[in-house]
């Protein structure tokens, strides 16, 4: 057996909790993760898994050291790369050894072009120039950037910098891959190129890869072992991908973690007696196993149908002939778009569409050209800062670009405070908030010490305690696990049925599919389709145009052979079910 590139030993890691007063006693939370055990090897692609708050972009900061001698913590039990414990040695000494993609691609982002940014971990390897920029241009073709090499980071979309990142992960060569969420931000032909690209690595049987990953529906066609966390922190499964998620699929929906669509589905259908076995884990399998079943009833009469919008005729959002150009680059073209009142509008694209642009816009989180851009009737470009901000909420891409404060429940408070709203309301909408996002226990948290996806929560409660007219999100979805996502999105469905006009930017079919009452397709800054989600997804072409793909169902079901009337079935919610059915 080869030796293990990775291994964990008993590890828990407590972080420091913020000092109170003039107290000077370094206190520590509760470990998260507690006491974990497992190793990669050679030819190992492992999942790790578990709801938001776990501990798992901790354990890949244990993997070569960054905690503790970066990030402080107290961490008990033993990490080892390359057969060396890594707090007995200073992090740059594990930098041939272990490639890390952050779960934030900007916290690694430190020179000022593409290229010098892929060539910085190899030249501080000591290797000779030519092989710098060898390794530097095979790293950036394989991720699709090498025609962008002389740009700076800043100048690329969330997804771009995604694939800078692991561009510089893969020019190091490192034996081990660690992966936190490196698909977060990409498209969804992006997710599978990534997907494939880590496949091609573990498969030579010489480098081995850690995978935090959310977006399972492709993953489980890369990964060999799931870990599995519990909230507490502690592991609780440890075994070949199929065994660890459809033996234990019950157990893993009561913790919330995500799980393939294909399985969610059939979860679901068993409600409705209809008993797929065994449960399929992708969306070709999903689709096999329904067509062996001789009899299957007939859908819902709602299938296919948009989430419908609340019945009011106003113009919430009003785009006429927005071009926006960055530099001598264009990067929206003339969009025109009109969003009625009470919609829950997905805006969906390959990375660089211009979704990210579209949406700061119709926010004036950037000022477009004046006159190009109504929002419940006010020109964002004429207005000041508190007027906008009382009529739109946007939650960024990047939760830590909207933070002002040192507390989570000042962060919450903030924005109802320069709106002059009354101490006792503030403290009351604070505390509900705080109990609706899962948040309380961290009230007195800096937001900067939250995991991921208790950030994401955070900014998107900082946006909905306002409650304005119009809510615009960028990926929201981002960094939280499935108990939380659903919540999230359900809460968005519901604040739209309401009346308040929601527009997010998301590459999540799923969440398209189960949620949106319309979808605007972006291509190189132009918009490509404009309609409801059943009847985007029945044009192959169109998708294709875009970049995109249809959900995961959808793709189950559009090749079924014998069961014809279930093809126009897109969404989990299309599905027969029983009383108690599982929740999308």
């Amino acid at each position: 057996m080869h030796q293990p590139l990775l291994s964990f030993a008993g590890v828990s890691v407590r972080h420091e909790l913020p000092q109170h007063g003039d107290d000077d006693v370094v206190r520590y939370g509760r470990p998260s993760p507690g006491g974990v055990s497992f190793e990669v090897r050679p030819g190992e692609a492992v999942l790790l898994l578990g709801p938001s708050g776990c501990g798992k972009s901790t354990l890949t900061l244990t993997s070569n050291g960054l905690i503790p001698n970066v990030v402080a913590a107290r961490v008990t039990g033993t990490v080892r790369a390359a057969g060396r414990s890594v707090a007995d040695h200073p992090v740059p000494t594990f930098a041939a050894d272990v490639a890390m993609v952050f779960q934030d691609p900007d916290a690694q982002v430190v020179m000022a072009t593409v290229l010098d940014e892929v060539c910085f971990g190899p030249e501080n390897l000591c290797l000779p120039a030519g092989e710098v920029l060898a390794r530097a241009e095979e790293a950036l073709r394989t991720v699709g950037l090498w025609e962008r090499r002389d740009d700076d980071p800043g100048q690329l979309s969330g997804g771009g910098r995604q694939r800078l990142a692991i561009a510089c992960a893969l020019a190091l060569r490192a034996p081990l891959l660690v992966l936190d969420e490196p698909t977060a931000n990409l498209d969804p032909v992006g997710v599978e190129e990534v997907h494939a690209l880590l496949r091609q690595i573990v498969a030579t049987g010489e480098r081995g890869v850690l995978l935090v990953e959310h977006n399972l529906d492709t993953a489980v066609e890369l990964v060999d072992r799931v870990v599995v966390l519990d909230d507490e922190g502690q592991l609780i499964l440890d075994g070949p991908v199929r065994q660890v998620l459809t033996e234990h699929a019950d157990r893993l929906m009561r913790l919330g973690v995500w799980l393939p669509q294909a399985i969610l589905a059939a979860l679901r259908l068993r409600r409705a007696g209809i008993d797929l076995e065994p449960l399929p884990l992708t969306p070709t399998e999903l689709g096999a196993a329904l067509d062996a079943c001789p009899v299957l009833p007939a859908p819902p009469s709602g299938a296919a149908d948009p989430v419908a919008p609340a019945s009011v005729d106003e113009v919430a959002v009003e785009v006429s002939r927005l071009t926006v150009r960055r530099g001598r680059v264009t990067v929206l073209h003339e969009i025109d778009l009109a969003i009625p009142a009470g919609e829950l509008v997905a805006v969906v694209g390959a990375n660089g569409a211009g979704k990210t642009t579209l949406a700061q816009a119709i926010a004036g989180v950037t000022r477009p050209p004046r006159g190009t851009v109504r929002v419940a009737g006010v020109d964002p470009a004429r207005v000041d800062g508190r007027t906008l901000a009382g009529l739109v909420g946007f939650v960024f891409q990047n939760p830590e670009h909207q933070f002002v404060t040192a507390r989570v429940d000042d962060e919450l408070a903030h924005g109802l405070r320069i709106r002059r709203v009354a101490e006792d309301e503030v403290a009351r909408r604070v505390d509900d908030v705080l109990s609706r996002f899962g948040l309380l226990e961290l009230r007195d948290r800096h937001p900067f010490l939250l995991s991921g996806g208790q950030k994401r929560r955070l900014s998107v409660a900082t946006a909905i305690i306002c409650r304005p007219r119009v809510l615009v999100l960028d990926e929201p979805t981002f960094g939280q696990d499935r108990q939380r996502a659903a919540e999230l999105l359900n809460l968005l469905t519901d604040l739209h049925r309401a009346g308040t006009t929601v527009v997010v930017v998301t590459h999540d079919m799923h969440l398209v599919a189960e949620h949106a009452s319309r979808v605007v397709a972006l291509a190189d800054g132009r918009v490509l389709a404009d309609a409801p989600p059943a009847e985007l997804f029945a044009d192959a072409g169109l998708l294709s145009r875009a970049g995109l793909r249809p959900p995961p169902l959808a793709r189950a079901t559009g090749a079924l052979v014998c069961h014809e009337s279930w093809r126009a079935v897109t969404r989990l919610a299309d599905l027969p079910t029983g009383t108690a059915g599982v929740a999308a």
